[in-house]
């Protein structure tokens, strides 16, 4: 569990340039399918480097050339966001490229510290906001600044609209550029046609999809948000992770749970009673499952574009609060289970029929990091010291993210109002 730091970050920056592709690329509309369409947020995530046998002189101009090399394999990412005559989000392929803006820090690498400890004031500085956008529109799919420091290392931040990547698509994009900054041969190249996971006409709904349900705030949870937020994280390594799963089964009543069901359960029980929901105040879980090897047949790897469904657990604050942890384990291995290839059709289908979004009313939507090998990456100036998101995309958004000896710990970020973090932070000791 930690605060933010008072440590205050100066960055100078530089002004914006674009990266264009290095040769001419298609132009014309790149179609966005629906598991696009719902989720047109930028994503912040940060990589520090610093290698003894190479300084930050040159990280500019080398991650910018293998940059224009990588955008042509993934040429909608130089393009622009707009709307189609159908109401829907698509990619203006003008090859305009990716923003990319060289900035310096008043500091070292290491007085960053840990960048798991919610300091997205900080964190937010080695990312680039294009100046007065305030509409996705506005901002184009890709923004890179480069972040040299006085120690000699320097931090990369990037911005990716996940209507573009998902994780495992912003990894396998980062490791195409990795691999072309280090000279290797561009082997592994994407999957483009997101077309496969096209509606069905007409629209065929088969299931309830409560991911959509609108709820009422019985609770005046919308009173409680106008306090100040407070951001934490909390850690839970191995030890805690077994002790959370036993505590789990402890009644009988699973037989089995992962650390994920086990955490996201717990994670979810206590910040319904941090939030003091009413015992019939109706409250949803939302989880995105990567549902690649899922779909009949599984996507093409790599498959640019978003692989992943929201699942869903509801359930009134009052089952959740006064049962047994094993209950509401049991709502996330149902939600898990429920992703099955028809459930995800039906789910595309819904939004083609609707155009529905997700409501986040009483709503816990948990995004797990975990499996994502973002401390791996190289490009040629060794793995990252440190790497991770600079913020939390929306008020109802908790990050879990794996750390530690084999990546086997994991971190919970999330955000609450101040008397409810003081709350839920009492919760969390077990």
């Amino acid at each position: 569990m930690e605060n933010a730091s008072k440590f205050e970050l100066v960055v100078e920056k530089g002004e914006p340039v674009l990266v264009q592709p290095a040769e001419e690329t298609e132009k014309g509309f790149y179609f966005l399918n629906n598991l696009d369409q719902n989720i047109a947020v930028t994503v912040h995530t940060i990589y520090g480097f610093k290698s003894d046998n190479r300084g930050n002189e040159e990280a500019a101009d080398v991650l910018k050339e293998a940059l224009s090399k990588v955008l042509v394999h993934y040429y909608p990412s130089a393009g622009r966001l707009t709307v189609s005559p159908e109401g829907k989000l698509t990619v203006d392929c003008t090859g305009e490229g990716a923003v990319f803006v060289e900035a310096d820090a008043n500091c070292t690498l290491e007085e960053i510290g840990d960048v798991t400890k919610a300091d997205f004031a900080n964190l937010g500085k080695l990312v680039y906001n294009i100046p007065g956008a305030t509409h996705v529109l506005e901002i184009p799919p890709l923004v890179v600044q480069l972040t040299k420091f006085k120690c000699g290392g320097f931090v990369l931040g990037l911005g990716m609209n996940h209507c573009l990547f998902d994780g495992v698509g912003a990894m396998d994009f980062i490791n195409l550029w990795t691999e072309t900054t280090r000279g290797l041969p561009q082997k592994v190249l994407p999957f483009l046609d997101r077309g496969i996971l096209k509606a069905r006409d007409p629209p065929k709904i088969e299931f309830n999809h409560h991911e959509f349900a609108e709820i009422e705030d019985v609770s005046d949870l919308s009173d409680l948000y106008e306090e100040e937020m407070a951001y934490k994280s909390f850690s839970f390594d191995p030890e805690k992770l077994d002790k959370l799963k036993k505590k789990a089964m402890e009644d009988g009543v699973i037989a089995k749970c992962t650390s994920f069901e086990a955490l996201a359960a717990f994670v979810w029980k206590a910040r319904c009673e941090a939030l003091k929901m009413r015992p019939e105040q109706k409250a949803k879980l939302l989880f995105a499952v990567d549902a690649r090897s899922r779909f009949e047949p599984p996507l093409p790897n790599p498959y640019f574009g978003n692989g992943i469904v929201l699942t869903n657990s509801l359930c009134s604050a009052g089952d959740i609060v006064n049962n047994h942890l094993s209950f509401t384990v049991q709502l996330v291995q149902k939600a898990i289970n429920m992703i099955t290839d028809s459930y995800m059709r039906s789910a595309i289908d819904y939004f083609e029929a609707t155009r529905a979004r997700p409501s986040l009313t009483a709503t816990l939507l948990i995004t797990t990091w975990s499996r994502l090998s973002f401390h791996t990456i190289d490009f040629g100036w060794g793995d990252p010291l440190l790497s991770g998101p600079v913020a939390l995309p929306e008020k109802e958004v908790s990050l879990f993210l794996s750390h530690g000896k084999a990546r086997k710990s994991t971190t919970v970020v999330l955000g609450l109002p101040s008397s409810a973090m003081k709350t839920f932070e009492e919760l969390m000791q077990i």
